[in-house]
């Protein structure tokens, strides 16, 4: 009997086929299907489905071998005398998708209750609902679901609850105590976005009043003691008193030998694409694949293109080929499949990926890591106001979890483009996301779930003040809030709603503009493109290519003008959600025809923080704080007249900080609009 894992693969068909003992079977990945035999097995891929002498899969034999197996009483006997679990755990050691099913068969879902899973991401819960259910062998949506936002695939049988976040938080408003679950697991914690801190503070809040709930904190990384500190309410010296506890599940990582340079390098960018190279000269025999970190999707694509290059005199000389791939969210879905498909037998494969990779998703066969030592993080200015992504150094957490992705399947290399002396002074892990963004939108949930005292509340790692009182003057200024602190009531509707929810539904989605990386092609692209550009900006060029759309709705269509498909398809689901929740808040859709200036006055409406206006010098300054700004290559005001006052939804920060999803304003709107933000006054141009 011997074991194979697909990961992210789909398994297709297996077949057996008993030739000088050596069994063949068949994988299916997007188009391509090729075949492993028994010796490749053990080094490419890891447990998921058993292959016995009697042609069956045994998941149950599978689940077994996990790591997560061997613990599992221990998990069952701690949730019994502890209210808090916090689980420690590698990547890949089963606790995403077993211990659910544990808790289930142990009959913590015997009196109707529901175990209730939270992931960061929309894709891991709906992957990892879909796993659950065919290892349980039941239909996805019945005793095992999931909930995300615009989607819920669940019914009163599930035991079994896999959801966002978010959606976890939407249901605390109507029911305050989560009355129908019986165990919360928080999963991938180490990523300690923002939501996470506060249902970790909520929570506390719920164990307090409801003694028979339990809670799993599970996490790749994580400072477990801090965590389990923070639910430790009670103050006692006796262990018998505390209600959380931890436990580390060993996982199935190889030794991964790691490497530094002995001198920092002048560009990190290169020196990926060197160290892939010379890699792959130096190791021809090893057969692994290399899996290389960088910050965005700029440099990716840049990498990937350098790699291309070399690629082609590699196949001319007749050595093993280099196969070049790029791997970040926004990428489309069918070349983001590619990095999973295992490579011809004369290639090795180079995915050049963004963090992305780190802990979200696993790639098979890789054997060597090349870390760049950075990372890109949003990150809130208080005094402009303004949201930017930077590029700064990652923490030894994540470097080692980096390292990690080498020793899945077999023994590993890690390349670190620094000294050991600049590991050293890395952070121990990353600020969580609550002590790096803006705070409104966590302020105003917090005060729709009935916490009127943002300022006392218990988080697991307190935010600045600053930003917290920052927050609290946006709520103000947008109306939310009222002089006690108070949420109002305000239903606003400037009698452009049917428009409004189209851009909204626009923006959710990414990479609305196919733009090929060259050729005659990126011309048409921008030809195509140009006929939807409006010198309003880039939201009312949203708008028209929705417009557009409605009146076509063809996938040719779309081809022709250089629109992606899928990403307008979304955002069609999206606005049709968003239409019934205005419905039902009684407003109605209102369509404001050819009136654009109503459209541009609710937009400055709600994103009035975010104004610049072109300063003498040629660059744009935001209003408050004087930050230097330029507009983004992509938008459609770059090759256009620059206007002298614009709003940004977003600030991107790469070789120079750039605005992007910017819309034209005059500036008297602010004024008008938002009178406790702005007051007219002179610009001082020194």
């Amino acid at each position: 009997m011997f074991i194979f894992e697909t990961s992210q693969i789909v398994l297709l068909k297996i077949s057996s086929l008993r030739q000088k003992n050596v069994v063949i079977f068949n994988f299916y990945v997007g188009d391509n299907i090729w075949q492993e035999d028994k010796a490749d097995i053990d080094a490419h891929v890891s447990t998921q489905f058993v292959y016995n002498a009697n042609n069956s899969l045994s998941l149950d034999v599978q689940r077994k071998r996990l790591p997560i197996f061997k613990v599992k009483n221990h998990i069952l006997y701690l949730l019994e005398k502890y209210q808090t679990l916090v689980l420690v755990g590698e990547t890949g050691c089963g606790k995403s998708t077993q211990v659910p099913q544990y808790l289930l068969e142990a009959g913590w879902s015997a009196d109707g209750k529901i175990i209730g899973i939270t992931e960061p991401r929309r894709v891991a819960a709906t992957s990892l609902a879909s796993r659950v259910a065919d290892e349980r062998n039941c239909i996805l949506g019945a005793e095992v679901g999931y909930a995300i936002r615009f989607d819920d695939c669940n019914d009163e049988t599930t035991k079994i609850k896999y959801m966002t976040e978010g959606i976890l938080l939407r249901e605390m408003m109507g029911d305050p105590l989560l009355t129908k679950y019986s165990i919360i697991i928080l999963d991938e914690v180490h990523e300690r976005t923002m939501l996470t801190d506060i249902i970790m503070g909520l929570l506390k809040k719920i164990l307090k009043k409801r003694r028979s709930l339990r809670l799993v904190v599970s996490s790749a990384t994580v400072d477990a003691e801090e965590l389990r500190d923070f639910f430790n309410s009670r103050k006692s010296s006796s262990n018998e008193d505390d209600l959380a506890t931890i436990l580390s599940v060993e996982g199935r990582l190889h030794p991964v030998d790691v490497h530094y340079l002995a001198e920092p390098c002048a560009d990190y960018v290169q020196a990926v694409v060197d160290t892939a190279l010379k890699i792959h000269r130096n190791e021809e025999q090893q057969r692994g694949d290399i899996l290389a970190f960088l910050t965005g999707m700029d440099e990716v694509d840049r990498a990937v293109s350098l790699l291309k290059e070399h690629a082609e005199r590699i196949g001319i000389d007749k050595q093993l080929k280099l196969l070049p791939l790029p791997m970040y969210g926004s990428l489309p879905y069918k070349d983001q499949l590619r990095v999973f498909q295992r490579a011809p037998n004369d290639t090795r494969k180079v995915i050049v990926a963004t963090n992305i990779a780190e802990t979200s998703i696993t790639i098979p066969n890789i054997t060597c890591v090349i870390d760049c030592g950075f990372v890109k993080l949003p990150w809130f200015d208080v005094e402009t106001q303004t949201n930017s992504l930077i590029v700064a150094p990652v923490s030894q957490a994540s470097a080692d979890q980096r390292a990690g992705r080498a020793g899945r399947h077999r023994p590993g290399k890690a390349y670190r483009l620094y000294t050991e002396e600049a590991f050293a002074a890395l952070p121990v892990a990353t600020a969580p996301e609550m002590q790096r963004s803006d705070l409104a939108p966590a302020v105003l949930q917090l005060k729709a779930l009935g916490i009127d005292n943002v300022l006392r509340f218990n988080f697991p790692s307190a935010p600045p003040s600053k930003s917290l009182l920052s927050a609290l003057e946006l709520l103000y200024g947008l109306g939310i809030i009222d002089d006690d602190g108070r949420l109002t009531n305000p239903l606003g509707n400037m009698g452009c709603s049917e428009e409004i929810t189209t851009i909204l539904a626009m923006l959710q989605v990414q990479n609305v503009f196919i733009r090929p990386a060259g050729g005659q092609a990126s011309i048409k692209a921008r030809i195509a493109h140009r006929k939807f550009e409006v010198a309003e900006g880039d939201l009312l060029t949203y708008l028209n290519i929705y417009t557009a759309y409605e009146k076509n709705k063809t996938h040719s269509w779309c081809q022709q003008n250089f629109i992606n498909f899928k990403a307008i398809k979304r955002a069609t689901e999206i606005r049709t959600q968003m239409r019934k929740l205005i419905k039902k808040l009684g407003l109605p859709l209102l369509n404001c025809g050819i009136n654009t200036e109503l459209i541009l006055r609710c937009i400055a409406a709600g994103l009035f923080p975010y104004a610049a206006y072109l300063h003498y010098t040629g660059v744009y300054r935001t209003v408050r704080g004087n930050r230097d700004l330029h507009i983004h290559p992509n938008s459609c005001l770059y090759t256009l007249e620059q206007p002298q006052w614009v709003l940004f939804g977003e600030i991107q920060q790469t070789t120079k900080v750039y605005m992007r999803e910017l819309t034209v304003i005059k500036p008297e709107w602010l004024v008008e609009l938002a009178p406790h933000f702005y007051r007219r006054t002179a610009i001082d141009n020194d």
